[in-house]
């Protein structure tokens, strides 16, 4: 007796037993998506999948062995086999139902991974399915993999690790933690677990193990590539591509916490411009508005926006403005937003998400209604006045307590579907901004992001991290994680967010090697909330309306002259080889846009064959052609480099021309106005000597 079906004209195989339900389709080039439920067929949720272009798996066969009760499917790299059994099981006397699936490269039948095998008398289930009393299930599936493999991806978590094999998630996205659930392992396979509930990632020695704590079915998406370039443009093509990066998005922003008013901005920009400092884009930070929610300028801090953008347009400056998704209950919108039903709901308790500056709630950005209605206010608020682009601030979103399973939203509890919620939070701009022209010129910042953020013009920075050495070594692996995760536009608040004293030496020297990390990053940035005493002996500038009422405090200075004139002779140095980088990081965000190349790759992305570049963690390829290597210790002016490759690949030392064999390890002087980057056979972009 056979349990499988081919279904969909032949190219995918469904499999009963139990209750259980088991669908394997062709979904992309060399790409399969595994769906299984319990007590009810596969649903068509496709949280980060888009539909298969037309005719890309029109190759992928299935074929059935009904005597040996096997099914295989094929589609182009990957073959998946399903072997299936049932028997009287001797414990409980009644029939047991299995179906185990394994993953093999087409090309030579090699096992990449497969479920987790049943394990004799241990009676073990690969797929697993806890119900929750009165509702779905928490589902595990579990695999085994080759304990030799490395793993990259995942997203942004704050820790200084290269290869996550070995290593454990939280499924969930908090302030400075993005949870992007796709892992590329070594052995050649990209990994989506396609699936927004909150859970756990475990990819131990013995096993792999996904949990979403509350999920109506097991569904998950697997490539197969013989390159991790391979693998990431299946994986654009599975969940979308990146969109153009406009041209003010390859030089300098510029922010701080906070201008607090239209002349101080203004006179920012101008300073750039006297000192001749190249500036793409000035940033007007949170609490320009009266009340979160209010989603609009301040008339008496910022009495005409439309005559400030227009001036700092004519300097060739562009303009973003911070927007946070909570709506105080103060706001003027509060009332009409809760009776329309566009708030997120608690489940219990007070109906608030968040006190910081007065309690509020946040608007519910998987409601296309909420979408919409928030848009409608900063287009008429904002962008009418000449406002480019947006930041778009607590995107995880960041609750006071990360009490996941009290918040309800449009599309389901916040514990199933929740971490969709960065990426419908940028949708909602995006697709707003494609409906106002501005398709072509879409870049908005924010600090989250889930499997398929990347097609809204979502820039991805790493959120509040601490203004420590320490914290920039989590920088590196960050951006080369998120890129292997999908998302290409990356970028870090240079010197770090938290409290970076302008007056210390140890702040200034970290500030300088951010700034060199940042001006090979993705978009060059500079941000942070500053300390320093102010002529009234307090830390920050505080704030006031004119009938006394309070505002939140702008923090110290961060312009490149507020530090010094070694600061800001070193920074412009750099600000400057920006400018000599750019048609290059046009190239990067050109590949990243057709096909799905991260701007910030690990050693192994570019040496996938170099076993010593699987695991290094303190330097990456900018792109395909430069190497950098971050100074990333207190005191340090210099630093040991491993040059990856075997002898056919060169190296050259930018600041002095001299050339090293790969496969080499080198010590490279690093002043404190230098960093250590080297070009690969010749490829210098015009930095030869600059550096």
């Amino acid at each position: 007796m056979t349990q499988f079906t081919i279904i969909n004209d032949g190219r995918s195989l469904a499999w009963t037993g139990d209750g259980e339900y088991l669908r394997i389709d062709p979904w992309g080039a060399d790409s399969v998506r595994v769906r299984a439920a319990k007590m009810h067929e596969p649903l068509d949720l496709d949280f980060a999948l888009e539909r298969p272009a037309a005719g890309s798996a029109d190759a992928a066969t299935v074929a059935v062995d009904e005597a040996a009760d096997t099914a295989t499917l094929v589609n182009g790299a990957v073959t998946v086999k399903a072997e299936a059994r049932h028997w009287r099981y001797g414990s409980s006397d009644y029939e047991e139902f299995r179906c185990v699936l394994s993953f093999h490269r087409t090309s030579d039948g090699a096992l990449l991974f497969k479920e987790l095998p049943e394990g004799g008398s241990l009676n073990l289930k690969a797929r697993r399915y806890e119900p929750i009393t009165g509702g779905d299930h928490k589902v595990i599936a579990s695999f085994v993999g080759p304990e030799d493999e490395h793993l990259y991806g995942m997203g942004e978590y704050q820790q200084h690790v290269m290869d996550l094999k070995g290593s454990t998630f939280e499924l969930a996205h908090r302030n400075s933690q993005a949870s992007i659930p796709f892992v590329v392992s070594s052995a050649g396979y990209g990994f989506l677990w396609n699936n927004p509930a909150v859970g756990t990632a475990t990819f131990a020695r013995n096993r792999t193990v996904w949990e979403a704590d509350s999920s109506k079915q097991i569904d998950y998406w697997v490539t197969v590539g013989g390159t991790p370039a391979a693998i990431e443009r299946n994986y654009a093509n599975a969940t979308g591509h990146a969109p153009k990066m406009p041209e003010w998005g390859l030089g300098f922003w510029q922010c701080k916490l906070r201008y607090w008013n239209q002349k101080q901005l203004l006179d920012v920009a101008r300073g750039f411009r006297k000192r001749g400092i190249p500036l793409d884009l000035i940033v007007i930070d949170f609490f320009h508005w009266p009340y979160m929610g209010d989603y609009r300028f301040e008339k008496e801090f910022w009495p005409d926006p439309k005559a400030m953008c227009d001036e700092l347009h004519e300097m060739g400056v562009k303009v973003m403005v911070s927007v946070w998704p909570q709506v105080a209950i103060d706001s003027e919108n509060y009332v009409e937003m809760k009776s329309r039903n566009l708030l997120v709901k608690a489940e219990r308790g007070m109906d608030l998400g968040m006190m910081f500056e007065g309690p509020s709630q946040y608007y519910d950005a998987t409601n296309p209604a909420a979408r919409a209605y928030v848009w409608d206010k900063c287009r008429r608020n904002y962008a009418d006045y000449g406002v480019d682009a947006f930041w778009l601030d607590e995107a995880e979103p960041e609750y006071g307590s990360y009490d996941f399973a009290n918040y309800r939203y449009y599309t389901g509890p916040n514990v199933q579907v929740g971490n969709t919620y960065p990426r419908d939070y940028n949708r909602g701009f995006y697709e707003g901004q494609v409906e106002a022209g501005r398709e072509g010129e879409i870049v908005n910042l924010t600090r989250c992001a889930w499997a398929g953020s990347q097609k809204y013009g979502a820039l991805v920075w790493s959120g509040d991290v601490g203004s420590t050495f320490d914290d920039l070594k989590h920088q590196i692996t960050c951006a080369i994680h998120m890129g292997m995760a999908g998302i290409p536009w990356f970028t870090t608040d240079m010197g770090g967010f938290h409290d970076g004293d302008i007056d210390s030496d140890r702040f200034r020297e970290l500030f300088l090697r951010w700034a060199q990390f940042s001006c090979f990053s993705p978009v060059m940035r500079n941000h942070g909330d500053r300390s320093a005493l102010q002529p009234d002996g307090t830390m920050k500038e505080t704030v006031t309306r004119s009938d006394g009422a309070h505002r939140s405090p702008s923090g110290a200075d961060n312009e490149p002259w507020s530090m010094g004139e070694t600061v800001e002779r070193i920074l412009v140095k750099f600000i400057k080889l920006r400018e000599t980088l750019r048609p290059y990081t046009r190239e990067l965000f050109d590949e990243a846009h057709t096909d799905g190349q991260p701007l910030v790759r690990g050693l192994f992305y570019e040496f996938p064959d170099d076993g010593r570049a699987a695991d290094v963690a303190d330097e990456y390829m900018f792109g395909p052609d430069l190497l950098v290597a971050p100074v990333m210790e207190y005191g340090a002016r210099e630093r040991t480099v491993y040059l990856p490759g075997d002898a056919s690949v060169t190296w050259t030392d930018l600041r002095d021309g001299t050339t090293h064999a790969g496969g080499s390890t080198v010590t490279a002087a690093a002043a404190l106005d230098t960093v250590p980057v080297f070009a690969r056979d010749g490829r210098d972009h015009g930095l030869a000597g600059r550096l």
